[in-house]
């Protein structure tokens, strides 16, 4: 079903989703300050290409920078690339099979406003502990190799 759903989705909005996130990522790498930007737009270019049987998680190492770089991004890029995904979203809720494709369109929003502090993994992989920051006993993992801690 993901593949059904990610060919149609690729067919009706990925394709041209993905070349707007494409376009933001050339023109952030411009400058050498927007490189970090426009890598975070590439990846959630190939994320909006094929997007189902994948999602976005909130990466616990993040800091203070992910979220001073979040703001940048919400003024350079981040805002009408959600417009993007609102439109789009609307526009396939017109029709009874588009309405799946406008809820994944809604619910891409959060990662193209907030990208940085953010990965994409795969939902058919199933986490371990250690993902969420537990051991196997279920206590608090300690701090990861190489003595930083979090």
């Amino acid at each position: 079903m993901k593949t059904v759903l990610n060919v149609i989705w690729l067919i009706l909005c990925g394709l041209w989703m993905c070349l707007f996130y494409l376009f933001a990522g050339v023109l952030l790498c411009i400058t050498i300050i927007g490189i970090p930007f426009g890598l975070a737009s590439f990846r959630i270019g190939l994320f909006a290409l094929w997007p189902f049987g994948r999602k976005a998680v909130e990466r616990r190492d993040a800091g203070a920078p992910s979220l001073i770089g979040n703001v940048l991004w919400v003024i350079l890029a981040g805002w009408w690339l959600a417009l993007g995904h609102v439109f789009t979203g609307l526009l396939l809720c017109v029709t009874i099979i588009g309405i799946p494709l406008g809820l994944a369109n809604f619910k891409m929003i959060p990662i193209s406003l907030l990208p940085l502090g953010r990965e994409i993994v795969p939902t058919d992989e199933p986490f371990t502990a250690a993902s969420f920051g537990t051991s196997a006993a279920g206590g608090p993992q300690g701090p990861p190799p190489g003595g930083q801690g979090w």
